[in-house]
């Protein structure tokens, strides 16, 4: 296997990630960046909702519909980022020219990459101990908390402290949705939002993208019986649950 083949399977999603935003910089257009970048529509909301999620503040501005399937520009956030990547892509290709082959393979096996849907950036307000366990208290651009229930050891081995910042992963599968008139569980996390979009599935649950206040947005795996049941439609308010045990953390390396 080449140096190019490795490090071209490790990082396909990031590349194509970056490629979009340069589009859509250049396009303006959804549907136009997303055929530009290699993208499929869908995997082009995707990519910005990931993108949107893991910064301090909204990299691109979006809006539904429209000529051309959804107008998008990059945020101030966004044109900076693009900046320096295109600055980082040129010291990568120096390095790369440089560097053994083997130690790259090793450095691209030791970056994974994650199955969950939804990644939060944020940081760490506080840690208590409970136990074998901690509960990590975490604020999410905007205000908005939740809280993790992680071991001791994975806190020490995160080197997790107040003000570090860190990346909640949650499963689309583990998110309750409710209606807000619903009764609201006090021993879970609640992130309120609005209903974006509702992706029906011809076996199996809908897909239904959550907007939430901080620009971030969530993914959820949701029953038709349910969404009717809670009277859910798209651009609904809704509130997601979890509980602290179904948040994972991952820190920068």
């Amino acid at each position: 296997m080449t140096l190019m083949t490795t490090l071209a399977q490790h990082v396909t999603r990031r590349p194509q990630r970056m490629a979009l935003l340069e589009q859509i910089a250049v396009q303006g257009s959804i549907t136009r960046a997303a055929k530009a970048a290699g993208l499929s529509y869908k995997a082009a909301w995707d990519a910005i909702d990931e993108l949107n999620n893991l910064a301090e503040e909204p990299l691109v501005q979006r809006s539904v519909g429209g000529k051309g399937g959804g107008g998008a520009k990059l945020s101030a956030a966004g044109e900076r980022l693009l900046v320096l990547y295109k600055r980082l892509e040129n010291l990568q290709a120096q390095v790369l020219a440089a560097e053994d082959d083997h130690d790259l393979q090793l450095l691209g096996r030791l970056m994974l990459r994650t199955s969950a849907r939804n990644q939060l950036s944020g940081r760490v307000r506080a840690i208590h101990p409970q136990g074998r366990n901690d509960l990590i208290d975490i604020e999410l651009p905007g205000g908005a908390q939740i809280q993790a229930q992680i071991t001791c050891d994975s806190t020490e081995k995160l080197e997790l402290a107040e003000d570090r910042p860190v990346i909640a992963l949650i499963k689309a599968g583990w998110l309750e949705l409710n209606a807000l008139s619903s009764a609201a569980d006090p021993t879970r996390n609640q992130l309120q939002g609005w209903i974006e979009q509702i992706i029906p599935a011809a076996d199996g649950p809908s897909e239904v993208r959550i907007g939430l206040a901080s620009g971030q947005t969530l993914c959820a795996l949701a029953d038709a019986s349910h969404l009717r049941e809670q009277h859910l439609h798209a651009s609904d308010p809704v509130r997601a649950q979890f509980a602290a045990n179904q948040v994972l953390l991952g820190t920068p390396v």
